[in-house]
């Protein structure tokens, strides 16, 4: 079933890099605390990705600070390796909290898989959006189908 409006952030171990390496975290501790806006993409490195949905967060990261927003988080169905570079290649910083989800559990904790298999990409999470106050969603935007619309920073912005 997927995570609604109300629901507990899901509380599930995921990935960050940091300067000694990998390091699991909680998703109930990095989400749970605070105004939290959680962007969740189907890979690290894929065109609408990376021209369009992490960009417009780092781009945005000041104006989403100003709205109370403690914490902008981006999880993908990636290693942290590859999170971590897709950050560094995207100059992401301190802006963008990167979590790995290698197995896509916090994806199928959330009710937001996406089944790429049928073309190469394996399971996945669908293209998101929400916003997290002290750990309970108050706002998710789930696209309802290829492209970004309703989870670019733009719109998460708009709701805020």
């Amino acid at each position: 079933m997927t995570v609604a409006i109300g629901d507990r952030v899901p509380d599930v171990r995921v990935s960050t890099m940091t300067s000694e390496g990998p390091k699991s975290v909680s998703t109930g501790e990095v989400l749970g605390t605070g105004r939290v806006v959680l962007f969740a993409v189907p890979g690290a490195f894929t065109p609408t990705c990376s021209d369009y949905h992490l960009p417009g967060f780092v781009v945005r990261a000041d104006e989403l600070a100003a709205k109370g927003v403690s914490t902008v988080a981006c999880v993908s169905v990636n290693d942290a390796f590859v999170m971590s570079a897709w950050g560094a290649s995207q100059g992401v910083g301190e802006s963008v909290l990167m979590l790995a989800d290698g197995n896509g559990e916090f994806a199928a904790a959330m009710g937001l898989e996406l089944d790429g298999t049928g073309f190469g990409m394996g399971r996945r999470s669908q293209r998101y959006a929400a916003v997290i106050e002290d750990g309970v969603v108050t706002h998710l935007a789930v696209e309802p189908g290829p492209g970004l619309t309703v989870s670019s920073a733009d719109a998460v912005l708009a709701v805020l």
